[in-house]
């Protein structure tokens, strides 16, 4: 399947944050009142999204895998059972499938139905994931999607776009860059963006991190 996306910088359809914080405190308030939260649920949940979720657990997947083969051939083989070795299995990840960029195939990442998101692996998913026209543009003109970005490829690289679901996220490994043999995986890590493992981007040169 392909696709295509306004571009990620238009925000005109966010709401101001007070509104949308009047909104999160008033919806907490029901749910305490209503006895299926308690405060220090909702404190726990707050916890586990600042510090436990977001890219910097699919960077280390993506690292561990640059630097070690026989993880590298796990995480293609089975997503889900690589990255529970990691611990990062859950909470909209619980099936994953990976699938790598190579010099001649570029994939991306879409949710045509909704906004389903490897929330474990990647965090919140952002505005522009949830855009109407990023949802349909991608499996159009996934091409113009990934321009959009600042992603050109060759005319002769293939695109591929996976439309991700409530049964299966998927994860893009990206191409790891040059000149990044003698770097550790934390080291590594820190080159994986999360537009990378969206595939609506690269990861970065070892300089752009200095």
């Amino acid at each position: 399947m392909s696709t295509s996306h306004t571009s990620p910088n238009d925000e005109h359809h966010w709401q101001p944050l007070a509104e949308t914080e009047a909104k999160v405190r008033a919806l907490e308030s029901l749910l305490v009142e209503a006895g299926h939260l308690t405060p220090a649920d909702i404190d726990q949940m707050v916890e586990e999204f600042v510090h436990n979720l977001g890219p910097m657990n699919g960077a280390q997947v993506i690292a561990k895998a640059w630097a070690d083969p026989q993880y590298h051939a796990r995480l293609l083989a089975n997503a889900s059972a690589a990255i529970d070795e990691l611990g990062f299995l859950g909470l909209q990840t619980e099936v994953v499938v990976a699938v790598e960029n190579t010099p001649t195939v570029h994939h991306m990442v879409v949710c045509t139905l909704c906004s389903c998101y490897p929330w474990t692996l990647l965090g919140i998913p952002p505005t522009w994931f949830k855009d109407p026209q990023y949802r349909s543009r991608s499996v159009i003109e996934p091409r113009a999607v990934l321009a959009d970005f600042g992603v050109t490829l060759a005319d002769d690289v293939e695109v591929k776009v996976w439309d991700t679901s409530a049964e299966v996220r998927y994860l893009v490994v990206p191409q790891r860059p040059a000149g990044t043999d003698g770097l550790s995986e934390t080291e590594l890590a820190g080159l994986v963006t999360r537009d990378s493992m969206l595939g609506v981007g690269f990861a970065l040169a070892p300089q752009a991190t200095t």
